[in-house]
């Protein structure tokens, strides 16, 4: 494992950062195929193993389960100082502005939440999960750096964001002397590269650290045509964002096969080895014991610039799709795909 530091932070975290977002009771969240803990155990064990220090879950998933699951796990096979745990929070509910909840108090209740969840004292790094329009943008900095300061989180990182909100969001912490975004973590992948308009360009300006979801695009970029999973065949939120594409992601996807044969390698290794190009740490979900040992191997494969233009060219615009899609006042109001679910939120 190749080890390198969070942007502007003194985190040193590991080139993989081991997605969560599959670990979780399947009977209690937005997600059927999620791994129950004892198989969620095997695969964070397993990952520590291959030297992987960097972990990211959130409130959302799978009504908290998730964390729970991490946290239990990384309390038996790690030493605390040894691992970068980050997890996301939501934004305000509706019941929540209705009772008065301030954003500053919002954000207390979702980390003391969290915290509870994880058995920890605090995470190393703490996401804005996806964007509050209904909360001043005053009122999440100052929460946020109120956490810092208490010692809850060392650092915050932001999700699911345009570039413009992570600079306004930056230039505003540096004015009133609030913490500032180190990580942004966006939807970015062989097959969806529109962040690479602003949001990269930014980031290397800044020293901002990308910690990118989707980085197989759901087991897109990971599976020859005809392979399957329980994942791709059940996971309706991965569908509403590649089927439309599938066609031309297709073209991009034989190349990567093809480059996987000529190395004699996985095409999980090739995708990411695309991806560690362009950024800091991609989030590699998983689901099985190969999953993470085909991600660590990625680390280890150069692709020269020939092959990643070759992996590149036939790439085309595509729409926004899945929560960015729903970054916009009116879409805000709207049911998201994520919620807090059936767990007791601190503070209510």
């Amino acid at each position: 494992m190749q080890y390198t530091k969070l942007g502007n932070s003194d985190l040193i975290v590991s080139r993989i950062c081991m997605g969560c977002m599959g670990f979780g009771d399947p009977k209690n969240g937005q997600h059927s195929w999620t791994l129950d803990e004892e198989h969620s155990r095997e695969i964070i064990r397993r990952g520590l193993e291959l030297g992987v220090n960097f972990f990211d879950t959130a409130v959302g998933y799978q009504s908290g389960t998730s964390e729970q699951y991490l946290g239990r796990a990384l309390k038996d096979f790690a030493k605390r100082e040894d691992v970068v745990v980050a997890t996301k929070f939501l934004p305000r509910t509706q019941e929540e502005i209705d009772a008065g909840i301030s954003g500053q108090q919002h954000i207390q209740n979702m980390i003391d939440t969290s915290l509870r969840n994880l058995g920890l004292d605090y995470v190393d790094l703490y996401i804005y999960h996806m964007w509050d329009y209904n909360t001043p943008l005053y009122d999440i900095m100052d929460g946020l750096n109120r956490i810092v300061k208490a010692g809850k989180a060392r650092y915050i990182g932001i999700s699911n964001c345009f570039a413009y909100q992570l600079a306004k969001a930056n230039a505003l912490a540096e004015k009133e002397g609030f913490a500032k975004f180190i990580s942004v973590q966006g939807h970015y992948n062989l097959i969806f590269r529109e962040e690479e308009r602003e949001m990269v360009k930014l980031c290397l300006e800044d020293n901002i650290a990308m910690t990118p979801y989707s980085s197989l695009a759901g087991g897109r970029l990971s599976k020859h045509p005809g392979e399957t999973s329980k994942r791709l065949e059940e996971d309706s939120y991965a569908k509403f964002k590649y089927d439309a594409t599938a066609k031309q992601d297709g073209i991009i996807i034989d190349r990567v096969a093809k480059l996987a044969q000529k190395h004699g390698v996985s095409m999980t290794e090739i995708s990411l080895a695309w991806l560690l190009t362009k950024v800091t740490s991609p989030i590699v979900g998983v689901t099985k014991m190969h999953h993470i040992e085909g991600a660590a191997k990625a680390v280890d494969l150069t692709l020269t610039p020939e092959e990643c233009a070759y992996l590149e060219e036939p790439y085309v615009p595509h729409k926004i799709v899945g929560v960015m899609a729903q970054n916009t006042p009116a879409a805000a109001k709207l049911k998201h795909v994520w919620s807090t679910g059936n767990q007791k939120i601190q503070g209510r």
